[in-house]
C-alpha cells in the first residue's frame, strides 16, 4: 500500500481508485469524503484509510488502528469504511462548465 503524491495537487494510491486534490493552500478534497474540506494531514489520514480496505474486510488489529485513523476525521471506523466502499466521485474530471443565462 503507498500513497503517491503525483504533484502538489493530487494524491493517489496503487490500492484504491479514491484520489485526493488539493483545492488551494493546504486545504483538500477526498473522493470518499464528498463535501468535506480537509487539511494535508488529514487527506494522507483518509487517503490510508481508503488504501487499508479496499476489497477486503478488515482484521480485528485492523479496525482499532482505522478507528484511531477515522477519528482524525470525525469518524467511526465503520463510517469511514461504508464510506469508501458506497462514494464513488470521480475527482479528476473538472466539474460541470457553468451555462450562461443568455
Amino acid at each position: 500500500m503507498a500513497i503517491e503524491v503525483v504533484s502538489a495537487s493530487m494524491m493517489t494510491s496503487d490500492s484504491t481508485a479514491h484520489i485526493a486534490r488539493c483545492v488551494g493552500g493546504d486545504r483538500w478534497v477526498v473522493s470518499w469524503l464528498p463535501g468535506r474540506t480537509l487539511s494535508g494531514q488529514q487527506a494522507v489520514t483518509a487517503m490510508t484509510i481508503a488504501s487499508s480496505v479496499t476489497g477486503r474486510d478488515p482484521s480485528e488489529a485492523e479496525w482499532v488502528m482505522l478507528d484511531g485513523l477515522a477519528l482524525a476525521l470525525g469518524l467511526t471506523a465503520r463510517e469511514a469504511v461504508g464510506m469508501v466502499a458506497t462514494e464513488k466521485h470521480d475527482l479528476r474530471r473538472p466539474g460541470p462548465r457553468p451555462r450562461s443565462l443568455e
